[in-house]
């Protein structure tokens, strides 16, 4: 078997596991090689812990969520929040893409109400191109195939929606998704509920069936995703199985680099589709 190889690039430990845990960790179950890279350390997600303290934590979480989806690697920059797209960060990010040689790389959208995420958004689009080109970054080989390029999905609507071109089931892979998620604790049990307004917010007093309610909250979106992407997912599973999806996570080609059919791109996100379009 010839495995796929995925490399998704989000702005902060945890981004990756909301985004795309569930595909995650059909693609590691299914043999393939996954790396999720977070383009910030995190440290600034935090209202008691330091911004050191922080770091600390988000690394230890992003091991324990490696560890949890079965993945390859869980790599969380140095760079601290407030990263920019600069030339620098650029040439980071297309020795890091060389080194992998992913088959599809996947990140944010440029329109994004993060900064963090904008700029990850555009450091990693900003590599779509010249990651082929031999003489940016001449201490790092180029890799023999051009990856394919996509975006993480969004509700936002401007500039325009976000494209469904793929879409993943992950109800068959919930349970280790939440519990992916529970690992990343100080932003679904500290950071998050603050950040939310709910000031009061106690996981310790929690039940285990309330925990899970509450990490359910963040993923109503993928529902939406679900109904929206129907026809994919009836193409891709059949009508009675993908007319039952509650959970999907979606994924748009990006223009900017090699392109493939959007059958292939299904096909290239499928974690069941062994080899590389």
């Amino acid at each position: 078997m010839e495995r796929k190889r995925l490399l998704v690039i989000a702005a902060h430990p945890d981004d990756c596991d909301i985004l795309c845990g569930g595909t995650a960790i059909k693609w590691a179950a299914a043999g393939h090689i996954v790396k999720f890279v977070s383009a910030t350390n995190g440290d600034t997600g935090h209202v008691v812990l330091s911004r050191a303290e922080t770091v600390k934590a988000r690394k230890k979480e992003a091991a324990a969520s490696r560890k949890m989806s079965g993945i390859f690697e869980y790599q969380v920059l140095d760079h601290p929040c407030g990263i920019e797209a600069t030339l620098k960060n650029r040439e980071k990010m297309i020795r890091l893409i060389r080194n992998f040689k992913p088959d599809v790389v996947l990140s944010h959208r440029l329109c994004d109400y993060h900064p963090d995420h904008r700029a990850t958004a555009q450091l990693v689009l900003d590599t779509a191109y010249v990651v082929m080109v031999p003489h940016n970054c001449e201490d790092t080989p180029i890799p023999e195939k051009t990856p394919v390029y996509g975006h993480l999905y969004d509700s936002f609507l401007d500039p325009r929606p976000f494209r469904i071109d793929a879409a993943i089931e992950f109800d068959s892979v919930l349970e280790k998704k939440l519990k992916v998620m529970e690992c990343h604790r100080t932003q679904f049990y500290e950071w998050l509920p603050w950040s939310l307004g709910r000031r009061d917010f106690d996981a310790a007093k929690l039940s285990d069936a309330e925990k899970r309610l509450w990490l359910l909250s963040f993923l109503e979106r993928f529902k939406k995703g679900a109904d929206e992407a129907r026809p994919i997912l009836c193409r891709s599973l059949g009508n009675k199985a993908g007319g039952k999806v509650v959970m999907a996570e979606l994924f748009e080609q990006s223009p900017y680099s090699r392109q493939v059919a959007p059958t292939d791109f299904q096909k290239l996100m499928e974690p069941g589709i062994q080899g590389c379009l």
